[in-house]
Order: C-alpha cells, then sequence, then structure tokens
C-alpha cells in the first residue's frame, strides 16, 4: 500500500482540485451549486492526477529518463517498489475510475445543460488521453516541452471552466479569466519539477522548457505565472466581473513570497520544499477564493 501512496504522489493531489474549487465557487455565487456535480468533478481531476503521475512513474523508467534520477519523489517502478506491469494496471483502474465518474458527471449534467453532452464526452476523453500522452504515446507531450500549455488546459481552464458549467449549464467569460489563477499556480509546481530535474532531464532528451531555455528561464517563468495568478484576479475584480470578496486570496501572499524566495536559491533537492509549497499555495488559494465567494452570496 505505501508503494501506491508513493506512486500517486500525494502532495500533488489537492493542487489538481483546486480549479474545480473555484469552478464550483462560482456556481455557488449563483445559487446553481450542485454538490453532486461538484464531487463527481473532484473526483475526476483526483483520478486524472493519478493517472499522470502513474503513467509518468511507469513510461519514464522505460524510457530511460529515470535512470540516474537522484532528485524528487520516489520513482516506485525505478526503486523496484511496484513492477512495470503492476503500475500499468493501476493506471488502468484509475482511468476507468475516472471514466466511470465521468460518464455520471455527463448524465447527470443533462438536467442542466441537455444539449451538452457530445462536447462533455469529447473533452473528457481528450482529458483522459492526455493524462497519459503526457508522458508516452508518439507526441509525448512533457518531452515536447508542451507540459506546461497541458497544465494550463486541463488543470485550469478545463477544470474551472468544466465543472462550472455542468452545474449552471451555461459559460461566463468572468469564469474563463478566472480559470488562469489555478492554472497558473498549478503550472508553477510543473515549473519547480522541470527546474528541479533539468540537468537530468537534458541527459534523457526531455526537452522541458527548463532543459531547453535554462535555469533563468526557469525561475523567470515561475515568478510570472504566479504574479499573474494574483494580477489577472485583482483585474477581473476592478473590471467589475465579480465580486471584491475573491480577494482574500491575497492573504496567500506570504506563502507565495516564501516559494519565489526558495525558487531564487535553492537547487536540486532542496527545491522539494517549493514544490510541495507551491502545491500547498495553489490548494490555499482556491479556498480563499471559495471563501471570498461564500461570504459575498451571504452578504448580498
Amino acid at each position: 500500500m505505501t508503494a501506491w501512496l508513493l506512486a500517486a504522489r500525494p502532495k500533488t493531489l489537492p493542487a489538481s482540485t483546486s480549479g474545480v474549487i473555484v469552478g464550483s465557487a462560482l456556481a455557488f455565487a449563483e445559487r446553481h451549486f450542485d454538490l453532486w456535480s461538484a464531487l463527481l468533478s473532484f473526483f475526476v481531476a483526483l483520478c486524472l492526477q493519478i493517472a499522470s503521475n502513474f503513467a509518468n512513474d511507469v513510461f519514464d523508467f522505460e524510457s530511460g529518463a529515470d535512470a540516474g534520477r537522484s532528485h524528487g519523489p520516489t520513482r516506485v517502478t525505478q526503486a523496484g517498489l511496484l513492477t512495470p506491469r503492476q503500475v500499468k494496471s493501476g493506471l488502468l483502474v484509475v482511468l476507468i475510475l475516472a471514466t466511470l465518474a465521468g460518464i455520471g458527471l455527463i448524465v447527470h449534467s443533462l438536467e442542466t445543460a441537455p444539449g451538452a453532452w457530445p462536447w462533455l464526452s469529447a473533452m473528457g476523453l481528450f482529458a483522459i488521453a492526455a493524462s497519459v500522452g503526457y508522458t508516452t504515446g508518439p507526441f509525448p507531450l512533457a518531452r515536447l516541452g508542451l507540459g506546461d500549455v497541458f497544465v494550463l488546459v486541463f488543470f485550469g481552464f478545463v477544470a474551472t471552466v468544466g465543472s462550472y458549467f455542468v452545474q449552471t449549464g451555461h459559460l461566463e467569460l468572468s469564469t474563463f479569466l478566472l480559470s488562469l489563477g489555478p492554472g497558473l499556480i498549478i503550472v508553477a509546481i510543473l515549473v519547480v519539477n522541470n527546474l528541479r530535474d533539468l540537468d537530468e532531464d537534458r541527459k534523457a532528451q526531455k526537452k522541458t522548457l527548463a532543459a531547453r531555455f535554462g535555469e533563468r528561464f526557469a525561475k523567470t517563468e515561475y515568478v510570472s505565472c504566479l504574479s499573474l495568478a494574483y494580477v489577472v484576479l485583482a483585474l477581473v475584480v476592478a473590471s467589475g466581473l465579480t465580486t471584491p470578496w475573491v480577494l482574500l486570496t491575497f492573504l496567500s501572499l506570504p506563502l507565495a513570497f516564501k516559494n519565489v524566495r526558495l525558487i531564487l536559491t535553492a537547487r536540486g533537492s532542496a527545491l522539494n520544499a517549493a514544490l510541495a509549497g507551491t502545491g500547498a499555495l495553489s490548494f490555499i488559494w482556491a479556498l480563499l477564493f471559495a471563501l471570498g465567494m461564500i461570504l459575498s452570496s451571504t452578504n448580498q
């Protein structure tokens, strides 16, 4: 059981649900919150993150990308704690669970958005394929330097806008803009991971943005992602598209500054603290946003 927990990389899991929290909070503010839809969305996001972690573990081992890797969480396949066949079986189980939950979510959403099931189904299938294709397949996103785009799209736009849509049955420009907050912070998590593994990724021909453009670029990208998460939110509030109560997210700034200091000064395994810290920031940012939306609703 411990090996499977290591393979799931629990420190990354809270961040994967931050978009769902933001989308559900927006639905709550419109008096359209649906607990069943929120829970299913939450479960799908969690399963897809675990699937991505399992795929990364086993397929990086098979490609040789984990050979000589000395930083980061334990890779259970590389460490011999689980066989490749076991991890692939676990991956299949998690993908089946994600599919079943996704089907349940689509069926349940027929009440709020009866004509949307074809594109919801297509989006779900694409998300499942991308969670595995992130590491393997003919065009592995991580090895091509497209991981940052994948994370922003699926853990930002899709998670936030999708969970909002299945509860409300409609789309709003503000929801797309607000999805940038959780999306950018989760991209920052990936940046920490790639910065920490920069040397090993270059040796393995894994062309992440950090490996392509270097340490300074990765640090700049990290600071930019965190900065934009707050700036975009402030601009959306200033434009009147959402309530000023969501500025409660700025209470998370001390943690953001702490992580930035780590990124600018630490190297190698010392960056694991920044990885965990950025994951925590993503979750806390989303919770503070949700609190702001709830307080706004109760004060109307």
